[in-house]
């Protein structure tokens, strides 16, 4: 699993291609012997689609010529970081002698494997990239087409996902009565009741990008015996799944009166004997099915931290952990702020309640119009 993350913002202020350049020769002066990189996410401020292309290709480039039979996942998403970047980086390291961990690729999308003792662990990033641009439906139906792809490969299927990034070109649209967003979870609904025959659905997120199409990044895990995945609720939040009708905006897809809610669990927890992680799935200021602080980006964070904070609490889940005397600590915060100028607002309160956290913002739609911020987090607990 990963156990660091690192946040890289340039030095100076310049173009994409630039700035990035100050960013990878941060990754590269950092890395420490001992760890691994894992997976990259990359955000960019573009939001002109044919020149995203092609600095997508560019950066997509440059990271496999820097790390070549080392090469992490990596996905480039069209997110605008915080004035006056227009690049900001996240990188995920393991632990290079806890795992046996091999660089592969699937028709040009790089994934990673880790083998350890809690079983066989699959990172993969980008799925969808430049297909059917304009057509949500396809390019969800595309993206996890790549998924089976790279699970049957490996040997793995629906049944191992555990955590799961779902990034949505306009996620808020509404075309011809179908809201982007509703789209995307018709897709998933149907993908998973075809392929998932387990109880359960894997920590997640869902946000907007500034560009059309779906991209996917996902963590699949193959555990061993003495590893539990064990979902964790909020008691002050409904299960996404279990939402009602009328929260969930737009017609429902391929004929059916009803529409399907977002399949994730609000948290997840990957517990082994040594180690264990909870994926923290995309957290807003939402209680029961509600939106809190309508209007108000300060009452919806620091809503939106507490209900992470309910996530984490020691006496909920150190049940379900194997020795409880020591306690874990967030390894990341990724904090997705809808308006430009609440930056600062919301990295404040971040900063406040969750001093010396590697924490990366970046500017998004949320997949409600009424919500101005969404964090999500992974926790580490060593037993």
């Amino acid at each position: 699993m990963i156990i660091k993350y690192l946040v890289f913002e340039p030095e100076y202020v310049g173009d994409i291609n630039e700035e990035w350049r100050q960013c990878l020769k941060e990754i590269i002066y950092k890395w420490e012997k001992g760890f691994r990189l894992i997976k990259l996410n990359i955000f960019i401020d573009q939001s002109d689609y044919d020149i995203y292309i092609k600095v997508r290709k560019d950066i997509g480039k440059s990271v496999r010529n820097a790390f070549g039979k080392l090469c992490p996942a990596f996905n480039i998403t069209a997110h605008r970081p915080e004035k006056p970047w227009k690049v900001v980086v996240e990188a995920g390291y393991a632990e290079a002698d806890s795992a046996i961990i091999e660089s592969k690729s699937w028709n040009s999308i790089p994934y990673v494997i880790c083998s350890s003792d809690l079983g066989k662990e699959l990172w993969a990033c980008g799925l969808g990239f430049g297909l059917f641009y304009s057509d949500t439906r396809s390019a969800a139906e595309a993206a996890f087409d790549q998924m089976k792809a790279i699970l049957d490969i490996e040997g793995m299927s629906f049944n191992n996902l555990v955590r799961q990034w779902n990034y949505i070109g306009n996620i808020l649209e509404i075309k011809h009565g179908f809201q982007n967003y509703q789209i995307f979870n018709e897709v998933r609904s149907e993908v998973y009741q075809k392929f998932r025959t387990i109880a359960g659905y894997p920590a997640a997120t869902g946000i907007g990008m500034k560009l059309d199409g779906v991209s996917l990044d996902f963590c699949a895990f193959m555990p061993k015996e003495s590893v539990a995945i064990v979902p964790v609720a909020n008691p002050d939040q409904i299960n996404a799944y279990e939402y009602g009708q009328d929260v969930l905006k737009g017609a429902a897809g391929k004929g059916s009166v009803v529409k399907h809610p977002p399949q994730f669990e609000r948290a997840l927890l990957v517990s082994g004997q040594n180690r264990s992680t909870l994926f923290i799935s995309g957290t807003a200021s939402i209680i029961g099915q509600d939106t809190i602080g309508i209007k108000d980006v300060e009452k919806q964070t620091v809503v939106t931290l507490d209900n992470i904070n309910k996530l984490t609490d020691r006496t909920r889940i150190a049940r379900d952990i194997a020795n409880d005397k020591n306690w874990g600590k967030l390894l990341l915060l990724r904090v997705y702020v809808k308006n430009q100028e609440d930056f600062k607002k919301v990295r404040t309160i971040c900063t406040k309640y969750c001093p010396e956290v590697p924490s990366i913002y970046i500017e998004s739609d949320i997949c409600r119009d009424n919500l101005l911020v969404e964090v999500e987090a992974e926790f580490l607990i060593i037993n």
